[in-house]
């Protein structure tokens, strides 16, 4: 890549400066400003004190040295400011990021290898299974399942987990409001009224135990729902499960070998201010009965046997949970950055103007179900990752129901089907692509092909941040301005119309199956599918 090109001229042009070894914070980037170049790099900057020189002399220098030869693609270099480089190239570097998106494909274009074939547990969604996921649990759902497709694209080996919260009063609940409606009466005060409440009631076997039967037909509904959506998951931990099991006691004992345990007013406490958290936990009521936090150490310290890195997914109810958590952790020796909690604000849906209740227990939920019916798996699950995970959200029913340039998916999908709606014309009309490397790409030098281009050298870049940022929204961002950037080549560069010369068309015909690619990509690690026609 012209990066690395770059950044290795740059680094041999300073140690002949005698500046070695090179600072770690030297750079070569994309400029914030088009103007200023295609790449720029900070080098004078960074390293001026070291060499003894003023940055903007040290800059001279390095580009006076570059200049003999320049690296490839290098047309001009400017000094800007303080002391930055800017580096002006030839088309011929785009010409070459098409040349290897081209080779390398959708399967190995754009694979980094940032986790080094790291395990990273990441636990998302994990709704209490008393009834149907609302459609604002759907955005942790897209979310968790993008994140796990963009670390393992750059070479992490990331394990999908679901927690099944199915203890505690919540479920009992729950199975007595079924229960009641299967009688025909009355939910109990604090019970669930939802009409799936009666539907599920009416479903329910004779003789079957309610809160057990209804946490079974809670999760089926779960799992039928959010593979509808491309979500799946490796595993599904039940929390009733790991209490029965014992592992509290055994992890209490644990924590009590690290001196961090303490008896005060009959219970006993977990000295989480030790690492920074704002109060210490009680891990036993004086009752003699676990608190929620100790079963929930237990857990977390299990999910080490399926990932090196531990991702928690949480709505924006769990502010307080990272700090005593982390602190429990460490407690039990785990590195303090082994464990990331990932904060989500909650979806608020609007239809005609106005705003679409959510709640289980009133009664008017809004399930993913309802949303993914009415506009499609694929536009629900893009528009769930449109924006960052800690920004709230609102989503626009209508908007999403239309099959216009508004609709955000729908946009990007047309491009993808624009692409082989041309390769099939072009089979029609006899036009055969050649194989690339007889393929003339200096064709290729309309303001609208290298700024396709362009686009597509972003990939790499976009990528590595979506997954050091935890934000699959990045990508997003990209595929949708991949798509108007392919869209603006399509109108305004034909590729089969009659008087287009042979050599031009099959470069732009290579263009649009990079632009293939990379859609491809992209809407993969989003969950989305490719559609070939519309």
């Amino acid at each position: 890549m012209i990066k690395d090109q770059l950044t290795e001229a740059v680094t041999e042009a300073l140690s002949a400066l005698g500046v070695d070894p090179v600072p770690d914070t030297m750079v070569v980037e994309r400029p914030a400003r088009r103007e200023h170049g295609d790449w720029s790099t900070n080098a004078a900057l960074v390293s001026s004190k070291a060499a003894g020189r003023n940055p903007r002399e040290l800059a001279r220098e390095l580009v006076d040295h570059l200049d003999t030869p320049r690296p490839p693609h290098v047309e001009a270099m400017e000094i800007a400011g303080p002391g930055f480089v800017n580096f002006r190239l030839a088309p011929t570097w785009l010409h070459d990021v098409l040349v290897e998106v081209v080779e390398k494909g959708e399967g190995d274009f754009t694979r980094l290898n940032l986790g080094r074939g790291k395990t990273v547990n990441i636990e998302f969604v994990s709704a209490n299974p008393t009834g149907p996921i609302h459609a604002g649990g759907g955005r942790w759902g897209a979310y968790g399942d993008s994140l796990a497709r963009v670390m393992a694209r750059c070479g992490y080996r990331p394990h999908k987990e679901f927690y099944i919260n199915d203890r505690g009063r919540q479920t009992v609940l729950f199975g007595q409001s079924l229960e009641a409606r299967r009688n025909g009466e009355e939910p109990p005060d604090g019970g669930y009224a939802g009409a799936y409440i009666e539907e599920w009631a009416a479903e329910m076997p004779d003789g079957a135990d309610p809160v057990a039967w209804g946490i079974e037909r809670s999760l089926a509904d779960a799992r039928q729902v959010l593979e509808s959506m491309n979500v799946t998951f490796d595993t599904w931990s039940s929390e009733r499960a790991l209490v029965e099991s014992g592992v509290e006691a055994d992890v209490l004992d644990r924590l009590k070998q690290s001196g961090l345990v303490y008896e005060r007013d009959g219970a006993t406490w977990l000295r989480t201010t030790e690492f920074g958290d704002n109060d210490d936990r009680v891990l036993v009521k004086s009752d003699g009965d676990y608190t929620y936090f100790t079963p929930d150490i237990a857990y977390h310290l299990d999910k080490y046997n399926r990932g090196e890195l531990l991702i928690d997914i949480l709505g924006s109810d769990h502010h307080g949970y990272a700090p005593r958590m982390r602190a429990a952790l460490r407690a039990l020796g785990k590195p303090e950055d082994s464990y990331e909690v990932i904060i989500g604000q909650f979806v608020r849906l609007v239809r005609h103007g106005q705003e679409v209740k959510m709640s289980k227990r009133a009664g008017n939920i809004v399930e993913i179900r309802d949303l993914v019916d009415e506009v499609g798996p694929d536009v629900a699950r893009f528009a769930y990752l449109l924006q960052s995970i800690d920004s709230p959200q609102t989503l626009d029913i209508d908007v999403l129901s239309a099959e216009a340039a508004e609709n955000p998916v729908y946009y990007v999908q047309y491009a993808n089907a624009r692409i082989h709606s041309l390769g099939e014309e072009a089979v029609k009309r006899g036009v055969e692509r050649l194989p690339l490397d007889q393929v003339d790409l200096s064709r290729l030098d309309h303001e609208r092909e290298l700024e396709l281009l362009r686009q597509l050298s972003l990939l790499p870049e976009v990528l590595e941040l979506a997954c050091n940022d935890r934000a699959p929204h990045k990508i997003t961002t990209w595929v949708r301005e991949l798509a108007a950037t392919f869209h603006g080549f399509y109108r305004d560069c034909p590729v089969l119309r009659s008087d287009v010369e042979p050599e031009l068309q099959q470069a732009r015909l290579w263009l649009a199956e990079g632009a293939r690619i990379g859609l491809a990509i992209g809407l993969d690690l989003l969950g989305v599918s490719a559609p070939e026609s519309m």
